[in-house]
């Protein structure tokens, strides 16, 4: 059980019992967002304010105890009146998914129809943004709405290397943005989420986001994607600065795994996911930075240093394999490693920690080296390409994971027997 049984302060319930009830419910995760949080607030108000007037709406800023200007920031911003607001620390284990915890009860206590979480870090947020997410919970068309953008092409590396390709192989569903951190769900979501034994985990860091969009989707609970145009935000370069939320967006995936095979260990029938609102457009792309050197550098260090504990994990062909890139890589080579071979290794991964009875952590740091070196090698083929052709690999690559789904399968019957 959580430390807390509840993320929600005590100062939050005098606010409650003054409003009551909501119809719309807007959270906002924040910490140290001071330059980027009055822009998103103004965006989801405006929002709010524009297309559901009828509505009583509010928005509820949870934060994670920022050190910065953001929670005055927060309040210092004019929205419309109707718009009701609140600003608060939650309680808990630091991490967007306890902020997310603080949401969930809240829309719970206020009755909310609909409720909408938005980062904090965005830069193309706009009203409509608002409009897209709710309208399907509203219309209750949808339990669950998950993004639909267009990114960088060096963006979003977690999610298209990892995150997109194994939940489309294995739950069979095509969500494109499964941690794309903006969604929309029902109440009875939100009610569900609350009950599960999840926050001293790492779904109440940044596992949060795989977890919600899993658990939809297995749960039963109908899933749409809404295009929302370009996704412009705090992007980060992959070799240096993604490394907690590496470890505990995989752990979390990994972890599923568990808790859902029932689901998954068949060959499930592929499904398009109805993306709403989308148009045939290109929208224009802020540049993401990567440094092709670090991802090398930092392949073949942990390598080298992790070589032994990946002749456990991986078979000789796999090892062959990446043996080959590190001779490669460490004499300045290209030798590719390519998604036929990351699949399996993700795989490999994926059952052995189920079994493994060390350090589940530590398992999935030993995997972070490869990740380095198969997102290198992404960003290698397609330097030259539009985002939108770069987009085309990432689909490919999530059409090998599916072909080699049996290869998994096959790991665990072997179990099993």
């Amino acid at each position: 059980m959580p430390k807390y049984e509840s993320a929600i302060r005590n100062n939050v319930f005098f606010w409650t019992d003054k409003i009551k009830t909501v119809d719309i419910l807007i959270g906002i995760p924040c910490y140290n967002c001071e330059e980027s949080i009055s822009y998103v607030i103004e965006q989801v108000a405006n929002g709010l304010n524009k297309y559901f007037p009828e509505y009583k709406t509010a928005i509820f800023i949870s934060d994670g105890g920022s050190l910065d200007d953001t929670r005055e920031n927060a309040y210092a911003v004019e929205i419309p009146e109707k718009v009701a607001r609140r600003v608060t620390i939650y309680r808990g284990l630091p991490g967007k998914g306890t902020s997310f915890r603080a949401v969930f009860e809240l829309a719970i206590m206020l009755k909310a129809k609909a409720i909408g979480v938005f980062d904090a870090d965005l830069r193309s947020i706009t009203p409509e943004w608002v409009k897209f997410i709710i309208e399907p919970i509203l219309d209750r068309s949808a339990g669950f709405v998950t993004p639909f953008y267009r990114r960088h092409k060096f963006d979003g590396t977690i999610t298209n290397q990892i995150v997109y390709p194994m939940t489309r192989a294995l739950y069979g569903v095509d969500v494109r943005q499964p941690i794309g951190g903006d969604f929309g769900f029902c109440p009875e979501l939100a009610a569900f989420f609350v009950k599960e034994d999840v926050w001293e985990t790492d779904v109440a860091r940044f596992g949060i986001d795989i977890w919600m969009t899993t658990c939809a989707i297995n749960e039963g609970f109908k899933v749409v994607q809404t295009y929302l145009g370009a996704k412009i935000h705090g992007a980060k370069d992959p070799a240096s600065d993604l490394g907690p939320m590496f470890r505990q967006v995989v752990s979390t995936l990994f972890y599923l795994m568990d808790k859902y095979e029932h689901n998954w260990d068949r060959e499930n029938p592929f499904k398009t996911i109805e993306v709403k609102n989308n148009v045939d457009e290109e929208p224009e792309l802020e540049a993401v930075s990567v440094s092709m050197n670090d991802l090398r550098e930092e392949f073949i260090e942990g390598f080298h240093n992790f070589r032994p504990l990946y002749d456990e994990i991986l078979n000789s062909d796999n090892i062959s394999r990446l043996d080959k890139i590190y001779e490669s890589w460490n004499a300045n080579g290209d030798e590719e490693f390519d998604a036929e071979l990351w699949s399996k290794i993700l795989y490999n991964f994926a059952y052995t920690y189920q079994q493994w009875q060390r350090n589940k952590r530590r398992l999935v740091d030993v995997l972070t080296p490869l990740y380095f070196g198969r997102t290198k090698s992404y960003c290698q083929q397609v330097m030259n390409m539009s985002s939108s052709e770069a987009e085309q690999v990432v689909l490919d690559q999530a059409a090998i994971f599916e072909k080699n789904k049996p290869y998994l399968l096959k790991r665990f019957d072997i179990r099993d027997n």
